[in-house]
């Protein structure tokens, strides 16, 4: 494979930390207005819609099958763990800080390469060892507090960067054998049917919204951007990347995230925190240019 593609798949997955950096703040904002599976069955509901649009457009167009049932199966896999961890990531925001939120997350980076070993029997190379590790010594540098303490939300956030973990391991797997386009439709999908039924088996009282200027924001910037458009680059680019190498450059978001909730929501960085990030930058470097 040439190294421009590796290249241009490792920008494109850079793009998409970039996206999804900015939604931890304006979600934790958004949640003041309406319930998380309220919130999620809007979010995913309104991107499945958009992509089902596309996909019709496109089928109209060149006549290929739309819908197989190696494809069901790939798509409810990824989607069952993306809804896991974003269901886990969207209920934590209303208990930790946009910036705990977004760097527990990014665990997924150590994560990763650990179960990829047990599923391929091979360990990944030195550059991505060492890569992973100075991002998760950044990490933690970022979040845990004075004694090494979680908080409720951030245990959630933990259990949400395994099930994210195990979504990049599995994009990595199906998007070798289907179109990235009908895979992030279809996963998109899911996750907009099951947030929508766990939102109306709660009661009346949990689903109410606040139709907020907050509300809209976070719904315009999480729908088409941060889904639609996130799911179809990652799905397509990580066709191009290994696993490991893809949540290395994915621990990017809470690094972006942090920046975007000082910008925006008044988060203070210190000094520990800022060298966190560095680390996960340096991390990120190390496994880039050395291989």
């Amino acid at each position: 494979m040439k190294k421009t593609s590796i290249w241009q798949a490792d920008l494109a997955l850079l793009s998409v930390a970039i996206i999804w950096g900015t939604t931890f703040i304006v979600i934790k904002k958004a949640l003041a207005d309406v319930a998380p599976f309220t919130f999620m069955s809007l979010r995913f509901t309104a991107a499945f819609l958009f992509m089902l649009l596309v996909l019709i457009v496109k089928h109209y167009k060149s006549r290929e099958k739309l819908i197989t049932e190696d494809l069901l199966k790939a798509g409810s896999v990824i989607g069952l763990f993306v809804f896991l961890g974003y269901a886990l990531q969207t209920i934590g925001l209303k208990y930790t800080s946009a910036t705990n939120a977004g760097f527990l997350t990014g665990l997924s980076v150590v994560l990763v390469p650990l179960i990829n070993t047990f599923i391929t029997k091979r360990l990944p190379s030195t550059s991505v060892i060492l890569g992973c590790l100075l991002a998760a010594a950044g990490l933690g540098m970022l979040t845990l507090q004075e004694g090494l303490t979680l908080h409720k939300g951030d245990i959630m956030m933990v259990l949400c960067a395994l099930a994210f973990a195990f979504h990049i391991i599995s994009v990595s797997h199906y998007s070798q054998k289907h179109n990235a386009l009908h895979l992030a439709t279809f996963q998109i999908g899911l996750i907009a049917l099951l947030s929508t039924c766990i939102t109306l088996g709660q009661p009346e009282t949990s689903r109410q919204i606040i139709w907020s200027k907050d509300l809209w924001i976070a719904l315009l910037l999480t729908s088409i951007p941060a889904t639609s458009l996130a799911f179809f680059i990652q799905n397509t680019a990580q066709r191009f990347t290994s696993p490991s190498r893809a949540a290395i450059i994915l621990s990017m978001e809470p690094v972006f995230g942090a920046f975007f909730a000082w910008l925006w929501g008044g988060e203070v960085l210190t000094t520990k925190e800022l060298l966190g990030a560095a680390l996960v930058l340096l991390g990120i470097l190390i496994a880039e240019l050395r291989e």
